[in-house]
């Protein structure tokens, strides 16, 4: 259930809410407190599953052992001062 409710919208849960509501399983208040309840575990179960998506996608990169964003910006700075010193020593970039 705490997957289904990851992908749950607002408007999806307040929905639900106002279904039970309509069906008078719910008084006014109670109706109140399941959808705010509703709302916050659909969160939170949002939440935990992009936090395991990151998790998953982050080691199947270390897996491929591919260069991350911030390694590649080392290598082009290293890259920059490199040229920038062949420049001044008047050797050919």
């Amino acid at each position: 259930m705490s997957v289904g409710l990851a992908f749950l919208t607002k408007d999806k849960v307040e929905e639900l809410a106002n279904e039970i509501i309509e069906k008078g399983k719910l008084s006014g208040k109670e109706s109140k407190e399941f959808f705010e309840e509703l709302l916050k575990k659909s969160e939170e179960s949002s939440q935990k599953v992009e936090e395991q998506i990151k998790i998953i996608i982050n080691d199947t990169l270390k897996k491929m052992n591919l260069a991350t964003r911030d390694e590649l910006s080392e290598i082009k700075e290293e890259l920059k001062k490199m040229k920038q010193a062949m420049k001044q020593k008047g050797e050919k970039a």
